[in-house]
């Protein structure tokens, strides 16, 4: 997806919750997300993060909220992780859909991953 980030994804029809975990030294580029919103909880280390016009370095335990279709950047000079949840689901961030998205049947039943 981008170099230096891993993310690890789980969700249903609706919603996505992804562990999220940079390498130092990466960077997302600006984007935005026209349909999604989006929820992040720091867990360890920095992140600078640019929403619309305004930057700030988030540190373990802030939260931020990303509205949908509004231009977002990030970079972590030593490394972070986060998780975030997005709703709906983008697409953009399944890597595999059959493997991180349980749907249909399987939507019914207990799922958990380690």
């Amino acid at each position: 997806m981008f170099e230096r980030v891993s993310l690890h994804a789980i969700g249903g029809e609706q919603l996505l919750l992804c562990r999220v975990r940079y390498e130092p030294g990466a960077t997302v580029p600006r984007h935005s997300h026209a349909d999604t919103e989006q929820v992040m909880l720091m867990l360890e280390g920095e992140l600078e993060m640019t929403v619309g016009d305004e930057t700030r370095t988030l540190h373990a335990g802030d939260t931020v909220v990303v509205n949908r279709g509004v231009e977002h950047e990030l970079h972590s000079e030593d490394g972070c992780a986060f998780i975030e949840a997005l709703s709906p689901v983008p697409l953009d961030h399944v890597g595999d859909r059959d493997a991180d998205l349980v749907l249909g049947p399987d939507g019914g039943r207990l799922h958990v991953e380690r």
